[in-house]
């Protein structure tokens, strides 16, 4: 399969850990190993946070900020790229073009954020759509799509499966309420629904969970279907 993978940046390297990013590359390089070419999007996670919240403390407006977190974004694909060595494309590409190419060449793309105003969730959707991926998997510190922000409601149910239409419901409402955290955003999701793009959303915080939703198609989350 073609498979674009959205890890988290509290995901991948929650405390800058080098064994979790060299156990993300290894699980990456297996899937690779048994014919199944994969793209990469990783997000900023608590380090781009803390840099986004300390530029607001300095009076950086949200565009400034916007770019903050992507050059963090970046930075988080340059250790995957590490990891990966010459599997991988060695800068992360910057266009959805540059990323489609090094597939096409049998290269692992790793990207990080694109423009302000979208985030990795979103640019992992476009990419997806771009390659007509036939999978697209968020790796998220979450364990599904939920009914309501888990952390706020502790009985939110969540969902095994979900159709897209109903995941654009759902993340709106969720993004409706200040300060919740939805699994993917509602641009993300309302690309998944345009191109139809078959999408798990999972715990990613062990790599195995990943390789097993996509090397066995076996896993814990939710998954959304046209």
């Amino acid at each position: 399969m073609r498979v674009i993978v959205s890890v988290g940046g509290s995901v991948l390297a929650p405390d800058l850990d080098s064994e979790r990013v060299r156990a993300y590359a290894d699980c990456v390089e297996t899937l690779r190993s048994a014919g199944h070419e994969i793209g990469l999007v990783v997000g900023g996670g608590r380090v781009a946070r803390e840099y986004i919240e300390t530029g607001r403390n300095l009076g950086a407006n949200e565009m400034a900020l916007d770019q903050l977190g992507i050059r963090v974004t970046r930075l988080n694909a340059r250790l995957l790229i590490a990891a990966l060595g010459e599997a991988a494309v060695p800068t992360p590409p910057e266009c959805y073009e540059t990323a489609a190419a090094a597939l096409r060449r049998s290269e692992i793309p790793v990207m990080g954020g694109m423009v302000p105003g979208q985030t990795t969730d979103a640019v992992s959707a476009a990419l997806a759509e771009t390659v007509d991926a036939d999978l697209l998997v968020y790796a998220t510190s979450v364990s599904g799509v939920y009914s309501e922000d888990p952390e706020d409601n502790p009985d939110a149910k969540r969902y095994d499966e979900l159709a897209t239409t109903d995941l654009v419901d759902i993340i709106g409402d969720i993004e409706m309420n200040a300060g919740s955290n939805a699994p993917v955003d509602l641009l993300a999701a309302k690309l998944i629904q345009r191109s139809g793009t078959r999408t798990i959303v999972l715990d990613g915080t062990d790599p195995d969970d990943v390789y097993r939703a996509i090397g066995a198609s076996e896993h814990d989350g939710t998954e959304i279907v046209p």
